[in-house]
């Protein structure tokens, strides 16, 4: 990849096809999850508590060609879940959001199998109505958490939204693109949503080398790890008051090449003395477990040993504060 952007390849095969598809869906709804299982590795951070995502994250998925198929890369941008904004953090997230889908090439428009269409998802769907003559999957997630007849019952549910939201001026339109039960959790029907995404995509070189997984800073993956360790077990109105920033990254100065150390050194900021209690924990013990499960997932993200530091810092109404979010790079 380029300073510039992703690398375009002169020779190629003329069938193979590359392009970016985008998942949305309300908070919670398995667009982590099923990103991490198309590219087969872990590039977004997961958590039952909504809005974990923040950042758009790439993932890069090559499907070589076969006798079946040809070949093609499709690149997952992964965005935070749309939602009613309540802080100026929230409106931020939803503009990066529509931003983002204006850009791609496809919509997957992921709802848990599991929950009944509210008034959440006709939001969603509302919103997708900004990004007019973008086409739109439907992504029924979850689909391990129920039996078949109720499977069923959810994807005519899901057909309906689609006929009454994205229908055009005439109502002419036939709704969803297309329509697809998935479950990240057990790979079924992973690789349909792949196929089915890559059919859509434009006649085009790769845009990324093979092997490549995300074109994410590796400052930004390692600060979600640590994020995502520190969602773990909190409170339900800590999540949205934790960011994290990552103040160095960098390997450690004299240590021979067969025994190389990464230096990392970050904090987790909240926004109340109370909440940075609960991330510190009686005698430091909640920050050791913290770091101890973010040093591991950082250690195979970087493929070497880690020593890592945290510091826990109030950083008061910091969703509500424009200049506080820029520094937390909102």
């Amino acid at each position: 990849m380029t300073a510039d952007g992703p690398t375009v390849f002169p020779e190629f095969d003329e069938s193979f096809r590359a392009g970016f598809a985008s998942f949305v869906g309300r908070p919670n709804a398995g667009k982590s999850t099923l990103t991490n299982a198309l590219v087969g590795e872990k590039v977004a951070i997961t958590s039952s508590k909504p809005q974990t995502t923040r950042h758009t994250i790439r993932g890069i998925v090559n499907r070589p060609a076969d006798e079946e198929r040809t070949g093609a890369q499709l690149v997952l941008v992964d965005t935070p879940g749309l939602h009613r904004p309540r802080t100026l953090l929230g409106q931020r997230l939803n503009d990066l959001v529509i931003d983002t889908l204006s850009e791609v090439d496809v919509v997957g428009f992921c709802l848990p199998a599991d929950e009944k269409i509210g008034p959440g998802d006709r939001f969603i769907a509302s919103q997708l109505t900004k990004v007019p003559h973008k086409r739109v999957v439907a992504l029924v997630t979850k689909t391990d958490k129920i039996p078949r007849r109720q499977l069923a019952e959810q994807l005519i549910a899901v057909d309906q939204l689609g006929r009454e939201h994205l229908a055009g001026e005439k109502k002419q339109a036939e709704g969803f693109e297309a329509i697809i039960p998935v479950s990240a959790v057990n790979g079924e029907q992973v690789d349909t949503v792949a196929d089915e995404l890559a059919r859509m995509m434009p006649l085009s070189p790769p845009l990324y080398p093979e092997g490549e997984l995300t074109d994410e800073p590796e400052a930004v993956m390692v600060a979600e790890l640590i994020r995502e360790a520190a969602l773990e077990d909190v409170r339900d109105e800590l999540p949205h008051s934790i960011a994290v920033t990552v103040e160095e990254l960098m390997p450690r100065q004299g240590r021979d090449e067969d025994r190389p150390l990464i230096d990392v050194h970050a904090t987790i900021h909240v926004e109340r003395d109370s909440q940075k209690a609960i991330i510190i924990g009686r005698g430091g013990s909640r920050l050791k477990q913290i770091g101890s499960q973010a040093r591991e997932g950082i250690k195979r993200l970087l493929g070497t040993p880690v020593y890592l530091d945290l510091h826990v810092k109030v950083t008061k109404e910091w969703q509500r504060d424009a200049k506080k979010l820029g520094r937390l790079g909102f």
